[in-house]
């Protein structure tokens, strides 16, 4: 199933963190294809950036990669400060890269703690505070957080992410409210089981299969099935959609009872 392609977001400027690669590409891609053009951020890979920017622009789309470490506050800095000397202004802001640790809870390392929270919400809230101003120029825009059904469930070694993704849901939340009056309209995504590389890196074929037995749909979400809904939520059609965590996961964590 693919999403319509059309205009939802003809004329829209987009930026989407950590989008050269996995999910964040997927979304990229999808906002390119209902009318957005894109400013891709990445971290290191420039080569992987370089084909987001050839995929986006194979729309018909205008895009351009900005290298920035969200975990490090100045070069946040320098990334929004680019955007506005260019651009001026901006529609819609993605928050979608993250970092993990893999540990326990009681075993965490003061490094972890700090590297996780400094990409996964820190990041991400300053990010906001420079976007605001630049969507404030353009009458309003949309803010998509990807957060992570990890912030619900318990997951075997993931309690930094779960920790740090839980504390953007709550600060997407506040923000919520906050910039309602500014025609902001805030929301999150809280993936289940994605299909990407970086799964097939961190998890096991057994675990993998696991989840996707148990997951009523039988089968992994597809990383532009996140992009779609991020589109959708970044439309008209969404604008009364507002402060809400939206699951996609095929049904995986509903309280089901067995028969």
């Amino acid at each position: 199933m693919i999403a319509p392609s059309g205009s939802w977001l003809q004329g829209k400027l987009a930026l989407v963190t950590g989008s050269s690669r996995g999910i964040g590409r997927s979304i990229a891609l999808e906002l390119a294809r209902q009318g957005a053009d894109i400013i891709v951020n990445y971290r290191a890979n420039a080569g992987a950036a370089a084909s987001a920017v050839a995929a986006i622009e194979a729309f018909g789309r205008a895009a351009i990669a900005l290298q920035a470490n969200i975990g490090n506050s100045d070069e946040v800095a320098e990334l929004f400060k680019a955007i506005g000397e260019r651009f001026g202004g901006l529609d819609i802001l993605v928050l979608n890269a993250g970092t993990g640790w893999r540990t326990s809870a009681v075993e965490t390392p003061i490094k972890a703690l700090h590297t996780v929270m400094a990409v996964n919400l820190v990041g991400p809230w300053l990010c906001v505070e420079a976007a605001v101003p630049l969507m404030r120029a353009r009458g309003g825009g949309r803010i998509v957080a990807i957060t992570s059904s990890g912030t619900q469930r318990v997951f075997p070694q993931y309690v930094t992410t779960g920790a740090s993704k839980a504390a953007l849901e709550a600060l997407v939340r506040y923000l919520a409210v906050e910039l309602a009056p500014d025609n902001i309209v805030v929301n999150a995504i809280a993936p289940g089981l994605v299909r990407t590389e970086a799964l097939e890196r961190q998890a096991t074929p057994e675990y993998i299969a696991h989840v996707i037995a148990n997951t009523p749909l039988k089968r992994a979400v597809r990383p532009e099935e996140v992009g779609y809904l991020t589109a959708f939520l970044c439309s008209e059609g969404a604008a009364m959609i507002c402060g809400q965590v939206i699951a996609i996961d095929g049904g995986l964590f509903l309280p089901a009872l067995p028969l």
